[in-house]
Order: C-alpha cells, then structure tokens, then sequence
C-alpha cells in the first residue's frame, strides 16, 4: 500500500527493516564474445543493529554456496558494525523539549538512518550521539531523498534558520 502512494518513503522504510546487499562495483571480462576468466564484484551491505560484519559475511557466503565457495575469494574492504544511542538520555530529553518551544506539537522520533556517519567512532568512545536536523516539511519526502547528495542538494532559507535556531538552543542549554 505504501509502495504505491510514496515510493520513496518505502523504499528508505525497506531499507531500515532488513539488511541490505548491494553489488555497485562489478569488473569482469573485456571483449563481448570472450567469457572471463574471472569476476570481482564489491557489495555494500548496510547491516542492521543487533547485526555485524562476521554474521554477514557468513550469509552471503550462504547465499554464494551453490556457485561453490572453493572459486571465491571474499576479502573486506571496509567493516563498521551499527552503532546506535539510546533515547533514554537527558540531552534526548533536551532536544524534545527545545524542539517543542519552536513547535508545540511537534516530537522527536528515534530511527534508523541508512547512511552512514561519523558518530560511530564518537560512540565507540563512549559518547551518545544523535542525528538531529531539525526541518519543517516543504517538500515531498521523495524530493528531499533524490536531492540527498546531489548536485541541487538544498534546503530552504527558512529551514537553515529554523533549523540552526533549534541547534543553537539545544547546545546553549546542554552547556550550561
């Protein structure tokens, strides 16, 4: 049902539900005619919280078994288990409340992002981080993800003002 009205939103919704295997590198052969003598392909794989690299790699190695693992070679490349905060923290606490000065019927929402950042190697410090980027909805969800990371990535003024209104408040408070 979601599929068919917003596309977009479902897609990024599957996305936060199960794994994700994505080929997006693939070197093989050179000449049309000619069969390769071999094949490499690079797999994103976005893993969930509760997930991790060696549980992973162990499930593609289960979904490659009948080509038979003895003509593959897995090496991995890059490797960052999920990382993930609680919501249960006084500068979450912090958050909900400021945003509910600038929008009293508004609520924070913990999710999952699909993407990654940096906020993995602060965790594994110890520190809680939280992706916050606090926007009023002027466009369609769809638009703001075919945007992301593009040449026209953009936001309203009235958004960066709101927004950075909101951010200042939260670490003038948390500070002090």
């Amino acid at each position: 049902m979601l599929a068919k009205q917003d596309k977009a939103m479902a897609e990024e919704l599957r996305a936060m539900l199960r794994m994700t295997i994505t080929p997006t590198v693939i070197h093989g052969g050179v000449k049309e005619n000619i069969i390769p003598s071999e094949c490499e392909t690079v797999f994103d794989c976005r893993i969930l919280p509760g997930q991790n690299t060696k549980e992973t790699m162990e499930y593609i190695k289960n979904l490659l078994g009948d080509v038979g693992l003895e003509k593959l070679d897995f090496e991995i490349i890059q490797a960052n288990d999920p990382s993930e905060s609680p919501a249960n923290t006084p500068l979450y606490e912090l958050i909900v409340n400021v945003l509910k000065e600038f929008e009293p019927n508004c609520s924070a929402v913990p999710f999952l992002l699909t993407g990654g950042t940096d906020s993995r190697f602060f965790r594994r410090m110890g520190s809680v981080c939280y992706g916050f980027e606090p926007m009023r909805s002027d466009l369609p969800y769809g638009e703001i993800l075919k945007m992301a990371h593009g040449i026209d990535e953009r936001i309203s003024i009235e958004n960066l003002v709101f927004g950075t209104s909101i951010l200042y408040k939260v670490v003038e408070k948390f500070m002090t």
